[in-house]
């Protein structure tokens, strides 16, 4: 697995990018050609681990925070191997066929059962006034027609109380 390292307000020693790198290598069962890319911050006493995992077209995503950036990054990849036990049959199709011959099928905890459907008539608008918007309606995401660009954006709350935007690529 290709691993790239980013930190922010902190210095990686190269011991812990070995370590990582070592601790990196429980997913390479699951991955044939991937890309990880491990990022680490740091505020007061705790250190942020980020780590995005880019494998045949799919993203794994997992963030975790601990006073030592390795017991950080340790349960991110926890989190990430049960999101693919949990999810195993459908991602069976996209990762090596030799991953989950030792792996049990979890029951899934969520049913995707889809509950409701709702047509949104796309209104063109700035980002300031989606923002605006999601707010007055109270939700944590708004899709909108932005107006600079004529393409259609999701404006969502994030967990660190700011805001993103979604553009397609």
């Amino acid at each position: 697995m290709n691993t790239n390292y980013i930190a922010r307000k902190i210095t990686l020693p190269d011991a812990f990018k070995a370590k990582a790198d070592a601790r990196l290598a429980k997913l390479d069962k699951f991955f044939d050609d991937a890309v990880a890319e491990v990022k680490v911050s740091a505020q007061k006493n705790t250190a942020t681990v980020e780590l995005t995992i880019r494998a045949d077209g799919m993203v794994f995503r997992a963030e975790n925070s601990d006073a030592d950036k390795l017991d950080a990054l340790d349960a991110a990849i926890d989190t990430l191997i049960r999101r693919i036990r949990r999810n195993k049959t459908r991602l069976q199709k996209k990762l090596k066929v030799s991953a989950f011959d030792q792996i049990e099928s979890v029951p899934d905890e969520y049913s995707y059962e889809i509950v409701r459907e709702k047509v949104v008539e796309l209104r063109p608008m700035s980002v300031e006034e989606a923002i605006t918007q999601m707010t007055l309606l109270g939700h944590s995401f708004f899709m909108f027609e932005n107006a600079e660009t004529g393409v259609v954006n999701v404006v969502y709350r994030r967990s660190d109380s700011g805001y993103g935007v979604l553009i397609p690529g």
